[in-house]
């Protein structure tokens, strides 16, 4: 008989926290970064920080240039249908547009999940999105962190960001102050609602319309998963054949705030950005979350990226050619808009 006085041990496992777990998704983890490692990588998953020799004999003064992001409420979504195998895509890919905009080059990636449980195959899953998408940029996921943490997330949820570190020539730094009056913006499409808006989105799918992840939606061809799922595009290899041919003034990420907060953040004190709507064709998804949600037309430029994922600003005179080198690589893009006199605002017309 077991003695009715005597207190039961607490474990850290009847707290809450599975090391036994964390050993497990650890070891999963090792072999889908290692995939990801080149010759300059000389430490592995598992030490205390990641090892990455530089070297850059053909740059004259190299800068490293980091950031940092999320993915936001797409998680919640993913969490919703349990798709988590492109979440991980979504944040490097956005990471290096970020980082892409001032010219830099991709070469190493860090990331932090945080997890209520932590289920080994669903972090399995999250980071072979993340090794995907690196190895797509050939750059190196070093590192991370994965934290169990039961008492700051909710029953089914976790939080997935992470850290990049890029590299630019300095005399190579593209930041918009080469921007000009009478320059042209040209757009990059998007693939739909790339990391942001997904609350506004959920909103409107699930408690305004009341469709379910499976419903298919007839002007989008696709089921709402599907369609609200749809990776954030990384423009890396359309941007550095450009720069290989062409002066780029300045280039924008569309993200949260959508043109007008992101275009206005490489524009000049003394400058606006033009832009015309119309001048581009918005995603059918944009248009059925407008009409099913009654939204303010207006409003949803600041919400969603509308079709537009990524501006590059040109020369004038550089404008036709910069188009027909895009049309020569398969990419569509689109004249939307001009750089005109102001004060570092964006206006839509």
């Amino acid at each position: 008989m077991s003695d009715p006085g005597k207190k039961k041990k607490l474990t850290y496992a009847a707290a809450g926290v599975d090391v036994r777990a964390n050993d497990e998704a650890v070891a999963r983890i090792k072999s889908l970064a290692r995939a990801t490692f080149g010759p300059q990588v000389l430490s592995e998953i598992g030490s205390f920080g990641g090892f990455y020799k530089a070297h850059f004999p053909k740059m004259k003064s190299p800068v490293l240039v980091s950031s940092t992001d999320g993915v936001g409420t797409k998680l919640k979504l993913a969490c919703m249908i349990r798709r988590h195998n492109t979440v991980g895509e979504d944040l490097v890919n956005h990471c290096v547009n970020d980082i892409l905009v001032h010219g830099a080059r991709p070469l190493f990636f860090l990331d932090y999940i945080g997890i209520h449980k932590l289920e080994p195959p669903i972090v399995a899953e999250i980071v072979s999105g993340l090794a995907r998408a690196c190895s797509a940029q050939g750059m190196a996921l070093i590192g991370g962190e994965t934290a169990e943490m039961p008492d700051i997330y909710q029953v089914g949820d976790y939080d997935l960001a992470g850290t990049i570190i890029g590299v630019v020539d300095e005399p190579k730094i593209i930041n918009g102050s080469t921007i000009k009056n009478g320059d042209i913006c040209i757009g990059l499409p998007s693939t739909g609602l790339h990391t942001n808006g997904y609350t506004l989105a959920r909103k409107v799918v699930f408690e305004i319309a009341k469709l379910r992840p499976e419903d298919k939606i007839p002007e989008l061809k696709s089921s709402v998963a599907d369609a609200l799922m749809a990776v954030h595009r990384c423009y890396a290899s359309v941007v550095f054949k450009l720069l290989e041919k062409f002066s780029i003034h300045g280039m924008a990420h569309i993200t949260g705030g959508g043109l007008p907060g992101n275009l206005n953040r490489i524009l000049p004190d003394n400058l606006d950005a033009e832009v015309v709507k119309g001048s581009w064709p918005v995603l059918p998804i944009f248009e059925y979350l407008q009409a099913a949600g009654s939204l303010d037309r207006e409003d949803i430029y600041s919400a969603f990226n509308m079709g537009i994922g990524y501006v590059l600003v040109v020369a004038e005179k550089d404008a036709a050619s910069v188009l027909e080198a895009l049309a020569g690589m398969g990419e569509k893009a689109f004249r939307i808009g001009a750089i005109t006199p102001g004060h570092k605002q964006v206006r839509l017309v």
